[in-house]
C-alpha cells in the first residue's frame, strides 16, 4: 500500500485531496491540526506518531524529524542497500508528501512578537519538502493547493510520471529558498546588517506583463513581499492593464510625489519627470504641474499624494494620460475618469515609505546601494547675495525634483512648479540648454536653479543669468567653484551650496 505524508497549514482543498487518495488505495499518515481536519472530514487518517513510535514533543517543535520519516522519503527504490537498509530498520516507504510549511510571512506582517514570528519558522515542513524534491525519482511533493486536482488527475491516467515529478521538486525548492529568504531578512533587521555577507531575496511572481520595454522582450511582474513600499499595496481601479513600461514610470512618479508633505503632483514621461508642482490643493498641484508643461503630458503617468477632487478630474479628463495614481478619489472624481475606459487608475499608500535599497542588475553582478534620502547637508549661502525666503523654498523644491532627474540634471522652478528639466545630458551646459529651449517662450525671471552634481565651470551660471534665473542652488565641490561664485556675484544670484550630490544613473 503506498503511502501519502500530509502536514499542511493552508487546509484548502486538503480533506478532498485525502478522500480521493484514500479511494485509490493510499494510506494517509497526518500531523497535528491537519489530522483533525481530515478525520473531521471523514478520511481514515494514521498519526505521524503511530508511523514512528514517538510523540510529537517540545509543543510540536519536534513530530516529523524523525529516522522513519525521512529514511522513508530519502531511500532510493532502485538501489539494493538502501532497500536492504529501510527494511532492516523497520521503515516504510512514503511514496508522497503533501506539504506547506508555517505562515511565517503573515506573522510577520501581522507585527507579531519576536517570539510569535520565531515560533512560525518552520523547521519540520521544509526538511520533508527538501527531502522529497532531493528523491523525486521516487517520492512526488505537493506544495500547492492549486496543484492538487492536477495530482489527481495524474495519478488516475498514470502520469505522474519522473519529468512532473521534477517539476514539483523545483516548485518545492523554490517555496523553501523563498521562505528560508525572508527568514534571514527578518534576522539580518534584527543585526540591523545593512549590507551582509549574503543577501537573500525572495520575490514572489505577480502575473506575466504582456511583453517588455519592447515587444520582442518577454517580462512577468514580482513583488517584495518582505517590504512595505510605496507599490506593495498598490491597487488597480480601472482601466487596461499595466504594462512593464507603465510600472517603471510609475515608480518614478510615486517617489516624487512622495517627496512632500504639502499636496503634490508629479507628471513622468520614460522614467524622468516633466513637470511637478506643489499646492494647497491637490487641484492646485495638479494644474500647477499641467500649466508647467502641457506638451509632455500628453500620454504621462500622473502621480497625487492627495485625494482627487471633482474639480481635478475634470482637468484629466481633457488630457491624455495613461495613469493617475492617488491616494484615494471621490465618487465624482470616479465617475468622471472611468469615463474614459483605458485609464488606468490606481490606489497607493502614500504612508507606505519608498525603498530603503536601490538594486541594479549588471552582466554577472548585481550593485546593491541605499537610496537616496538625503536632501543636503546643509544649506550654505556662498554668494553676496543671499535668498529670499520664497526663492529658498523654490530652490529646495527644485532640488527634490532634481534627484529624480537621469544626471546631468538641472531643475529651473518658481512658485512651487517646475518650469524646465534637463536630464540624461552628458555636459551639464547642454542639460541646461536643453532645457531652456525646450521651454521655449517661458519666462524664467525670478526663478531659482537647482543641479544635481557642481558646476566644473561658470557657463551655467552665466547662462541663467542670461535668462534672469536670480538664484542657483548645487552641491558645490568643484576645483573652481569660485568661478562660480564669481560669476553669480557679477551678475547679482544668489547661490547655495548643499554639500549633497544627487546623481541618478
Amino acid at each position: 500500500m503506498k503511502k501519502a505524508l500530509l502536514s499542511v497549514t493552508d487546509k484548502t482543498g486538503i480533506v478532498e485531496l485525502a478522500l480521493e487518495l484514500e479511494e485509490m488505495g493510499y494510506e494517509i499518515i497526518s500531523t497535528g491540526g491537519t489530522l483533525n481536519v481530515i478525520l473531521e472530514g471523514g478520511v481514515k487518517a494514521r498519526s505521524i506518531d503511530d508511523l514512528t513510535k514517538f510523540p510529537e514533543i517540545l509543543d510540536g517543535r519536534v513530530k516529523t524529524l524523525h529516522p522513519k520519516v525521512h529514511g522513508g522519503i530519502l531511500f532510493r527504490r532502485d538501489e539494493q542497500s538502501h532497500v536492504d537498509t529501510v527494511a532492516e530498520q523497520g521503515i516504510d516507504p512514503i511514496d508522497m508528501i503533501i506539504v506547506n510549511l508555517y505562515d511565517f510571512e503573515g506573522t510577520l506582517k501581522s507585527g507579531k512578537t519576536h517570539e510569535e514570528i520565531v515560533e512560525n519558522i518552520d523547521i519540520g515542513g521544509p526538511s520533508m519538502l527538501r527531502s522529497a524534491a532531493k528523491n523525486y525519482k521516487d517520492v512526488a511533493v505537493v506544495t500547492d493547493p492549486r496543484d492538487y486536482v492536477e495530482i489527481i488527475g495524474r495519478l488516475k491516467t498514470g502520469t505522474l510520471d519522473e519529468n512532473y515529478r521534477r517539476t514539483l521538486a523545483y516548485k518545492a525548492f523554490s517555496i523553501t529558498a523563498y521562505y528560508d529568504s525572508m527568514i534571514s531578512r527578518y534576522f539580518a533587521g534584527l543585526e540591523n546588517d545593512v549590507f551582509p555577507e549574503k543577501i537573500t531575496i525572495g520575490l514572489s511572481k505577480d502575473g506575466d506583463l504582456r511583453y517588455g520595454e519592447n515587444p520582442h522582450q518577454n517580462a512577468a511582474l514580482y513583488s517584495d513581499s518582505f517590504t512595505k513600499n510605496l507599490m506593495s499595496n498598490m491597487e488597480q481601479l480601472h482601466g487596461k492593464e499595466l504594462s512593464f513600461n507603465n510600472l517603471n514610470d510609475l515608480n518614478t512618479a510615486l517617489e516624487l510625489a512622495a517627496e512632500f508633505e504639502m499636496p503634490a503632483a508629479a507628471v513622468i514621461k520614460h522614467a524622468t519627470p516633466c513637470a511637478a508642482a506643489y499646492g494647497e490643493t491637490a487641484y492646485e498641484a495638479f494644474t500647477k504641474a499641467y500649466e508647467a508643461d502641457k506638451l509632455s503630458i500628453f500620454g504621462g503617468i500622473v502621480a497625487i499624494n492627495r485625494e482627487v477632487d471633482e474639480n481635478t478630474a475634470k482637468v484629466m479628463k481633457d488630457i491624455f494620460l495613461e495613469i493617475v495614481a492617488a491616494p484615494s478619489y471621490t465618487d465624482e472624481a470616479m465617475k468622471i475618469l472611468t469615463e474614459k475606459k483605458n485609464l488606468r487608475i490606481l490606489k497607493i499608500d502614500f504612508n507606505a515609505s519608498s525603498s530603503e535599497k536601490d538594486i541594479k542588475f549588471v552582466n554577472g553582478k548585481v550593485l546593491v546601494q541605499d537610496s537616496d534620502k538625503k536632501e543636503f547637508e546643509k544649506f550654505e549661502t556662498v554668494t553676496d547675495m543671499s535668498p529670499t525666503v520664497e526663492q529658498s523654498k523654490d530652490m529646495k523644491f527644485a532640488m527634490a525634483v532634481c534627484k529624480h532627474v537621469k544626471s546631468n540634471a538641472v531643475v529651473i522652478a518658481k512658485d512651487g512648479a517646475t518650469l524646465a528639466i534637463g536630464g540624461g545630458q552628458t555636459s551639464r551646459i547642454w542639460a541646461l540648454q536643453n532645457a531652456i529651449r525646450n521651454s521655449e517662450g517661458k519666462s524664467f525671471e525670478g526663478a531659482v536653479l537647482a543641479s544635481d552634481a557642481f558646476f566644473p565651470f561658470d557657463d551655467c551660471v552665466r547662462l541663467a543669468g542670461e535668462h534672469k534665473i536670480k538664484a542657483i542652488i548645487q552641491p558645490g565641490g568643484a576645483n573652481k567653484d569660485s568661478d562660480s561664485i564669481d560669476a553669480c556675484n557679477e551678475l547679482g544670484l544668489a547661490m547655495v551650496f548643499t554639500g549633497t550630490r544627487h546623481f541618478k544613473h
